[in-house]
């Protein structure tokens, strides 16, 4: 009895817990969304509150109508996306799985070099130097594609682990038994054993290529038609500085920075630019924890 009381009480303990993370997660995600439709100029003169004194939705008015095409970016960002988490899956899972086998000739050096990586990187420069003139990437899409797309060495090692502890090596090799050759029993048996953790990774790669700006900011300096959302919300940030610091030195500036929701705009280009993420994240959130939990195992 007195072991049930304790029980209850821990539990009561850890729900309070993660009720007061909860809210120090969700209430800033709420403070930035009523700012983004709060007045601007009440928001400089009272700063942010949840319940403003003035509302007004001319922060969203000014992104999707400043002559930068909003939907244009949105659906560069979502082609990237989808291409970008297509393919790094792809060579993730490949990689993951020829790695859980023990069998595999080279397999130590082969780990070796993917955690080496995890450590140690070229550099901008030279990482610069090969895409613009090895490659010839710049201001082309695969510009933001293929510098994302080479895999992360967390995610080839967070699915190899779940390769080894989540996929029994009794089913593969009654299947090695009854015929199957190992892409049989990769695509046949271990990817529909490894959906918690290939959705996992899948979030980790879009959100990785959802939120880039650097590849944009480094590789099109012509081509900003291939703008993606964030290239294009920082480039209006950057403009909303540049007047503001320029506003006594250059002609009508001040003109043009008055009618600029300067503050509230900030806060509308993040919802903007975070809102698709979390539209998706509910829709993957269960498979998404079981492949952490599971993922995070080592093997």
């Amino acid at each position: 009895m007195q072991k049930m009381g304790q029980e209850k009480r821990f539990q009561i303990f850890g729900n309070i817990v993660m009720c007061i993370i909860t809210a120090c997660a969700i209430i800033p995600l709420i403070l930035l969304v009523i700012s983004s439709f709060t007045d601007n100029d009440t928001l400089i003169r009272n700063g942010y509150s949840f319940f403003p004194e003035k509302w007004s939705t001319y922060a969203y008015e000014y992104i999707f109508t400043s002559g930068d095409s909003v939907v244009h970016a949105y659906m560069i960002s979502f082609v990237l996306t989808a291409v970008g988490t297509c393919c790094g899956l792809v060579i993730t899972t490949l990689l993951a799985y020829a790695l859980s086998k023990k069998f595999l000739p080279g397999r130590g050096l082969i780990t070796f070099l993917v955690v080496f990586t995890m450590l140690f990187n070229g550099g901008l420069v030279p990482t610069y130097i090969n895409y613009t003139t090895v490659f010839n990437l710049k201001n082309t899409f695969l510009a933001l594609l293929v510098p994302g797309l080479l895999m992360n060495a967390f995610n080839v090692m967070m699915m190899k682990s779940y390769f080894v502890t989540g996929v029994p090596d009794e089913i593969l090799e009654a299947a090695y038994i009854d015929g199957a050759t190992e892409f049989q029993a990769f695509f046949r048996i271990a990817l529909p054993l490894s959906k918690p953790i290939i959705a996992t990774i899948g979030l980790f790669i879009g959100i990785a290529y959802w939120n880039d700006w650097m590849n944009g900011y480094i590789y099109l300096t012509k081509r900003t038609d291939l703008y993606s959302i964030q290239n294009l919300l920082n480039r209006m940030i950057q403009n909303i500085q540049f007047l503001q610091q320029n506003s006594s030195t250059i002609s009508n500036a001040s003109v043009g920075l008055a009618s600029i929701p300067s503050v509230s705009v900030r806060m509308a280009m993040a919802v903007v630019g975070v809102l698709p993420i979390v539209i998706i994240y509910p829709f993957v959130q269960n498979n998404f924890v079981k492949g952490i939990t599971l993922g995070g195992v080592k093997g």
